[in-house]
């Protein structure tokens, strides 16, 4: 196998050369450790930057939709958006603590009953999860009216194969943290759940893994009402769909893509740290 010769390259190139090369990859970066005041800023403030996210791809409809982060302190307490402020405009001081009885505890509010309803239950039921996200985007909900999970048919849906679920039990506006645990239930270890006639959820280790997570499953949820309608798609075989899920189905990938949105949106939009 030849090498490059280091010796033969230019000057400027071989100042910039490894001293020893190295593999770095996405998925094997250990998560950074901080303490508990630092992680708390850097959940806030990414929980702030995500709701720009989603006012900038569309997924803000109305009143609708909550992204929440488990405090690191007290995890039975969550950061999340208050009532009425559009997705666009949220900025950090304007996140509110909550804590398990539903009860503002930072923050002026007003609380979005259905938040708590469904993320008080979710945390309860999983403490892994940091972060979930839900909210009544377009295709999401289109795709929840038929009462499926989605099928593997592009390497981008097989990061949810096998990987999400489907709650078949829609009885109005979630108001009762009952129907939260059951929803919870639904989800079991998963990153994703689909709300029959109601839209899309997902739950990760990271707000960025939650949020990322979003945005693609409202992309996969589109991509396949496209390929239905155009024709009969053709999914990806069971063994390849697994194999790839395990490749790119981790917080490792999410973690990235999401930073390199909101890279840009920081630099574009300063205050939503605030």
């Amino acid at each position: 196998m030849s090498t490059t010769r280091h010796d033969s390259l230019p000057a400027s190139l071989r100042l910039l050369l490894n001293a020893q090369p190295q593999r770095k990859d996405w998925f094997d970066e250990p998560a950074p450790q901080r303490g508990i005041e630092d992680e708390r800023q850097h959940r806030r403030e990414r929980l702030a930057i995500s709701f720009r996210l989603f006012a900038q791809h569309g997924l803000n409809i109305g009143l609708a939709g909550h992204i929440t982060a488990r405090d690191p302190e007290w995890h039975d307490h969550f950061w999340v958006n208050p009532l009425g402020t559009n997705f666009s405009q949220i900025r950090v001081s304007d996140l509110l603590l909550v804590n398990a009885r539903g009860e503002i505890v930072v923050g002026q509010g007003p609380l979005n009953r259905a938040a708590f309803a469904i993320h008080a239950a979710l945390h309860e039921a999983r403490p892994d999860i940091v972060a979930a996200a839900h909210t009544h985007s377009t295709y999401g909900k289109t795709w929840s009216t038929l009462g499926r999970l989605l099928d593997p048919l592009t390497q981008d849906a097989c990061a949810f194969y096998g990987d999400h679920a489907l709650f078949d039990d829609y009885n109005g506006v979630v108001l009762e943290t009952d129907e939260g645990e059951r929803i919870a239930a639904a989800l079991g270890q998963r990153k994703a759940v689909i709300l029959k006639n109601h839209g899309i959820l997902t739950a990760g280790p990271s707000v960025e893994a939650a949020a990322w997570w979003y945005i693609a499953l409202e992309n996969v949820c589109h991509t396949q009402l496209l390929a239905e309608a155009a024709g009969t798609p053709s999914p990806i075989p069971h063994a390849v769909a697994a194999r790839t899920h395990a490749q790119i189905g981790g917080p490792g990938g999410a973690l990235h893509t999401f930073q390199s949105l909101a890279d840009i949106l920081v630099r574009e939009q300063p205050e939503v740290l605030q």
